[in-house]
């Protein structure tokens, strides 16, 4: 997530009594969470299972809850309450805003793009070409549609992400300060969710078709030309390679990678990354063959 102007490290830690190691003149340029994170970055760790990956990732500063060595050319902010520093920032540079008008007047439609009735419209929204919305279609602010796009009645693109932090009191929501992008040639159909990204992207690939009730969690990237049937579900951070089909009621875990020309057959559960251009079934999902072999062999031991 890029800011709209940079933020000095100094200012950040004056504002949030943090102790900074490191140079405090280093200019913040974007908010990510370390999945993600670029140079000019602010990334947020809170747990030592993470800190290696944060203190060597390509951020510039680290919201940190404990004072550690900084690495090379890397601030550190150090406060009790990473996560509460960090999502201030979010949201104080994506501020949640009322919605007043069905069609954002800060939003861009295309040439020949038609919306049936009923259809909303959030700020800064860019619609391409040849578009056709049908009745009732959400699509929230920031998102980035191009053309030859056809949405379904119900469908819901760039809902905050399904994300929170667990505290004593109950669950504290992340904002969500990323955008969906769906490319040229998508079909997306009815009662279809897609998330936002938490601070970056969650990305449907060009000719990508979705069948009815696919969800799609945070920072989800579908490669192009994918097919998801009916009641799929995806969850955050996964990457699914191109020309990859998930059959009907398919669920994949966060933090994953399927490469490409995968197919998934029906209600089949992915818990690990799966090597692309074979054929998985089962839960946890396995080559299709060799899982049939294993329910052949369980009858067998039935029966005897």
């Amino acid at each position: 997530m890029q800011l709209a102007k940079p933020i000095a490290v100094a200012e950040i830690a004056r504002r949030f009594d943090a102790q900074v190691v490191g140079d405090a003149a280093i200019e913040i340029t974007g908010i990510n969470e370390v999945h993600h994170a670029g140079g000019g970055d602010l990334v947020f760790v809170d747990h030592p299972k993470y800190y290696d990956k944060a203190l060597h990732s390509a951020a510039a500063a680290v919201l940190i809850d404990k004072a550690v060595g900084a690495p090379a050319g890397k601030c550190l902010l150090i406060t009790p309450e990473p996560f509460a520093v960090y999502n201030q920032l979010v949201l104080e540079a994506r501020p949640r805003e009322l919605v007043t008008d069905p069609i954002s007047p800060r939003a861009r439609i295309g040439r020949n793009t038609h919306l049936e009735p009923g259809v909303m419209i959030g700020k800064d929204v860019v619609i391409g070409d040849d578009c056709y919305l049908e009745a009732h279609v959400v699509i929230r602010d920031g998102t980035r549609i191009g053309d030859r796009v056809r949405i379904q009645s119900g469908a819901v693109i760039g809902s905050e992400a399904f994300y929170f932090r667990r505290r004593p009191e109950g669950y504290e929501p992340w904002r969500s300060g990323g955008y969906v992008v769906i490319e040229d040639d998508v079909d997306i159909g009815p009662n279809c969710t897609i998330a936002r990204g938490v601070s970056s992207a969650t990305r449907i690939g060009r000719g990508a078709k979705l069948d009815s009730l696919v969800q799609i969690g945070h920072d989800v990237v579908i490669g192009a030309h994918c097919l998801l049937a009916a009641q799929v579900g995806v969850a955050g951070n996964t990457r699914i390679g191109e020309w990859s089909v998930l059959q009907g009621q398919v669920g994949v875990a966060h933090n994953l990678t399927i490469g490409p020309r995968s197919i998934l057959l029906a209600k089949s559960g992915v818990s690990k990354d799966l090597e692309g251009g074979r054929e998985y079934f089962g839960t946890p999902a396995q080559e299709a063959r060799t899982a049939f072999k294993d329910l052949v062999n369980l009858r067998r031991l039935r029966k005897g």
